[in-house]
């Protein structure tokens, strides 16, 4: 089994190339500021901005000795749609941002290894470290035409409905669910669903309006969304790996990181890769505790299905995955080879 233990010395060796490269700019009076705009596409409120997001930003702008400042837009500020955000930065309309690919299904179809049913931990930190080794064996010529600084999951997926939470597979039936990506509205559909595919600033409309039941999202996500007000029963599976999990990038528009001075570079280097992908999701599990607790504290019902109905939807899950194989191979891809490579990134990262 291959062990992927140069990340931590490489890491430091790379944190003190750029302070030595710091050092000699500042030293030789060429000292350039650069702004950088990034994007995403939910509240500054939410987790990820709060706890990734944002200390990556200020972190960058101390590491840089404050040339560089990175400016945070959230909502979509600066136009476009969530489903667009790949393209914003690889264009140049905007220099960096927040990334689903999975919102745009077929166009990076290895990435959908990831997402598959009980694929991954509950652990966003764990779910993301195995997503970084992945994407550097099937990833990168897919994003070649941009800088990836991280590869990231969540945490756990909760179901999130009106009325009674699920015990059964029966309790999906004819549930209108939203659903984030294609591997989710896929395994939704074998459970009895109706799944709508649905970017999550859509969802809290289409449920207030009825055009929705519920959908599957996370813990960390449900505050900011007002959830303990939409729905009223919010749903886990059993056992140590999640529902369904969604695949992220936090990326930058090459041109703008090519035209950066060499010890800028170093400076986005430094703050790009394992470690940076871990702290990603490791955002989602801080707030996925204060999420849940948020729910609980408005008199939400918390449940967990069974371990015996666990199963049930696993084995309906198992369909998806040998589906997506056959699916991956009639591209011309090997799809037992990615799901293979999956299982093993989450099982080599997870002690890790």
């Amino acid at each position: 089994m291959t062990h992927f233990r140069p990340f931590a010395p490489k890491s430091i060796i790379t944190s003190l190339a750029a302070a030595t490269a710091l050092a000699m700019s500042a030293s030789a009076g060429i000292a350039q500021e650069v702004t950088l705009r990034f994007q995403h596409f939910v509240s500054p409120l939410s987790s990820s901005p709060t706890y990734f997001m944002t200390p990556w930003a200020e972190k960058v702008e101390k590491d840089s000795g404050g040339r560089i400042k990175v400016e945070l837009y959230p909502a979509m500020q600066l136009g476009g749609k969530a489903s667009s955000q790949y393209d914003l930065i690889r264009d140049g309309a905007i220099d960096g941002g927040w990334v689903i690919p999975g919102y745009q299904p077929g166009r990076f179809p290895e990435s959908e290894a990831m997402e598959l049913p009980f694929m991954t931990t509950k652990s966003g930190e764990e779910a993301s470290k195995a997503a970084w080794v992945y994407t550097q064996k099937y990833l990168m010529d897919d994003f070649a035409d941009v800088k990836v600084i991280a590869a990231h999951m969540h945490g756990r997926g909760i179901v999130h409905k009106k009325g009674d939470p699920i015990a059964s597979v029966a309790d999906f039936q004819n549930l209108k669910l939203r659903g984030p990506s294609r591997t989710a509205t896929l395994l939704l559909d074998k459970l009895g669903a109706i799944p709508i595919g649905m970017p999550v600033p859509a969802f809290p409309e289409a449920l207030a309006k009825g055009v929705l039941d519920g959908g599957v999202i996370t813990w960390e996500m449900a505050p900011s969304l007002k959830l303990n007000e939409l729905a009223d029963s919010h749903t886990d599976v059993a056992g140590d790996k999640s529902l369904y999990n969604l695949f992220f990038i936090w990326a930058m528009n090459k041109d703008v990181y090519d035209g950066l001075p060499d010890d800028l570079k170093v400076v986005i280097d430094a703050n790009s890769g394992f470690y940076t992908s871990a702290w990603a999701g490791r955002a989602y599990d801080t707030g996925d505790i204060e999420g849940r607790e948020a729910m609980a504290a408005d008199g939400n019902i918390i449940a967990e299905i069974s371990e015996e109905q666990t199963a049930k939807i696993r084995a309906l899950g198992d369909e998806v995955i040998a589906e997506w194989i056959e699916d991956m191979n009639q591209k011309g891809l090997d799809g037992a080879a990615m799901v293979d490579d999956a299982r093993a990134a989450v099982d080599v990262t997870r002690a890790q």
